[in-house]
C-alpha cells in the first residue's frame, strides 16, 4: 500500500506527539502541526534539492521526488515511512538517556551501562578536608532522562545515603528532564515499621528525603517489605524488581542436579513465606516440582535466636533457603543446622543481598551449606572469601528495567516466567520489540 500525503503527515504528527509526552511541558498543538508538516515534507522529499545527496540511501530521502498528486515513488510503503520514523523516534530517546554511577557499586554500573550498549557519564566525586562531599557532574544533563545507580549500602551507609540525595540534587538543578534513582539495595529497609514506643520509621524517612530533592522515580532489587513502595507519595512510582529471577536458571540447571520431584524450598521466617512462595512457583515453572516449608524462630533480641520450629518436611530432600537478605548469617546457619537435623540431604540458600557482616563468611564456611547463592547488589570487596559463596549478577535485570522505563513500556514482563524457558531476556537490551 502507498503512503498518501495524509498518512505521512498522521505519522510524523504521533512521532512528534511521543517526543512531546515524555515533556512536561506539552507542545501546543500549532507548533505540533508545523513540525509535523516538516517532517510530512522531508518524508516526501520536499527538503531536498540535490539528486547526489548521501541521504538518497534512505528510504524517506528516496522519496523526495514524488508526483503532483502527493503520492511517493513506487520505492517507499507506508510500512517502510511507518518504521522510519519509528526508527528516528527510537533514536531521539536513546540520544536522551544518561547513565550516571555513585561510588556505591561502579562495578554493577559499568556492567548495566555495557548491556545497554552505552557508557557512564562522567561526573567527579570527592571529599573536602573535614570530610563533606563533593560532586561536579561533567556533562550537559539539560533536558536528559537520568538514571543514577547508587545502593545505600554497607560500608558506609550514611555516605552513600548522602552521595545519593546530592546526585539528584545536582541533577535536578542542572535541569534535568528527568530522574530515576536505582537503588540495588534500598538502606534502612528493616526499619519499616515501630516495634516499640519512640522510634522512627526510617525507611519511610529514606524515601521522603528522595522525594525531597527531587527524584522522579525509583527502582528497588527486592525490597525487605514490599510495602517500602508505599512509602513514596503517587508522583513518584517505586519499582520493586525480583531478584529471583537471576537465580533461578542455576537452581534448575543440570549442573547443580536437583532432586525434580524432591525439592522443598524453605523460608526461614513467617514473613518470608511470600517470597519463598513465588520462588518456588518459578522453580514449578522451569520443570522442579519443589515443595515450601517455614521455620518459626523465635528471637531474644536482634540477631540472636532463642530458638527454630519446623512447618513441613525435609526429610532426604534437597533444600533451598530463600532470604532476601544474609546480614551476619547467624539465623541462616542456624536454619541448615535444623533442616540437617530434620533429615535433609543437601542445602542450599539463595539471598538477593548479601550483606556478610561481621562473623558472616566464617560462619557460612563452616555451616552445613553446599552453596551460598546471593546477587551483586552489594560489592563483596573486602568481605573476605568463601567458595561456598557464588555471587551472579542483577546488572541485565535492571538494564532491562531502565529500558523499559525509558521507552514508557511495560516492566511485568521482567516477572513472567514461562514454563521450560529461562527467565532472563536472550534479546539484547537495544532490541525494542514490544
Amino acid at each position: 500500500m502507498k503512503p498518501t500525503m495524509s498518512r505521512i503527515r498522521a505519522r510524523s504528527t504521533e512521532f512528534l506527539t511521543r517526543l512531546s509526552s515524555h515533556s512536561k511541558h506539552r507542545m501546543v498543538g500549532a507548533t505540533v502541526g508545523v513540525s509535523a508538516l516538516c517532517l510530512s515534507s522531508i518524508a516526501l522529499g520536499g527538503f531536498h534539492s540535490d539528486p547526489s545527496s548521501s541521504s538518497s540511501s534512505s528510504v524517506l530521502a528516496a522519496a523526495r521526488y514524488p508526483p503532483r498528486d502527493g503520492t511517493p515513488t513506487n520505492n517507499t510503503t507506508g510500512a517502510e515511512v511507518d518504521a522510519e520514523i519509528d526508527e528516528a523516534y527510537v533514536r531521539h530517546r536513546w540520544r536522551s538517556l544518561q547513565i550516571f554511577s555513585g561510588t556505591a557499586n561502579e562495578e554493577l554500573a559499568a556492567q548495566i551501562a555495557d548491556i545497554m550498549g552505552t557508557r557512564l557519564s562522567s561526573l567527579k566525586i570527592g571529599r573536602y578536608a573535614d570530610g563533606e562531599i563533593a560532586i561536579q557532574i561533567l556533562e550537559n544533563v539539560r533536558g536528559k532522562d537520568v538514571f543514577v545507580v547508587q545502593p545505600t549500602c554497607p560500608p558506609g551507609v550514611n555516605d552513600n545515603l548522602m552521595e545519593l540525595i546530592l546526585l539528584i540534587s545536582t541533577m535536578r538543578r542542572a535541569s534535568a528532564h528527568s530522574i530515576t534513582a536505582v537503588i540495588p539495595y534500598y538502606g534502612y529497609a528493616r526499619q519499616d515499621r515501630k516495634l516499640r514506643s519512640r522510634v522512627p520509621i526510617s525507611a519511610a524517612d529514606v524515601a521522603r528525603l528522595l522525594e525531597a530533592v527531587g527524584v522522579d522515580r525509583v527502582v528497588a532489587v527486592d525490597l525487605h517489605c514490599g510495602q517500602i513502595q508505599g512509602f513514596f507519595g503517587p508522583n513518584t512510582p517505586c519499582d520493586n524488581l525480583d531478584g529471583s529471577v537471576v537465580a533461578l536458571p542455576y537452581f534448575a540447571s543440570t549442573e547443580l542436579a536437583l532432586d525434580r520431584n524432591n525439592t522443598v524450598v524453605v523460608s526461614p521466617d513467617a514473613g518470608g513465606v511470600y517470597r519463598a512462595k513465588n520462588f518456588r512457583e518459578g522453580l514449578l515453572a522451569m520443570g522442579l516440582n519443589a515443595k515450601l516449608a517455614m521455620i518459626i524462630k523465635q528471637r531474644e533480641a536482634a540477631n540472636q535466636i532463642k530458638q527454630m520450629d519446623l512447618v513441613g518436611d525435609v526429610e532426604g530432600c534437597d533444600c533451598i533457603i530463600v532470604d532476601d537478605m544474609i546480614d551476619t548469617a547467624g539465623t541462616l546457619c542456624k536454619a541448615a543446622e535444623e533442616l540437617k537435623k530434620r533429615g535433609a540431604k543437601r542445602i542450599y540458600a539463595f539471598a538477593t543481598h548479601g550483606v556478610f557482616s561481621g562473623p558472616a563468611i566464617d560462619r557460612i564456611n563452616q555451616s552445613q551449606f553446599e552453596k551460598v547463592v546471593v546477587c551483586n547488589t552489594i560489592p563483596m570487596d573486602g568481605k573476605g572469601h568463601s567458595d561456598k559463596i557464588l555471587v551472579l549478577s542483577v546488572a541485565q535485570l535492571l538494564a532491562k528495567a531502565m529500558e523499559s522505563i525509558h521507552f514508557r513500556k511495560s516492566i511485568s514482563k521482567l516477572f513472567t516466567l514461562q514454563p521450560g524457558k529461562l527467565p532472563l531476556f536472550t534479546k539484547p537490551v537495544g532490541d525494542h520489540d514490544e
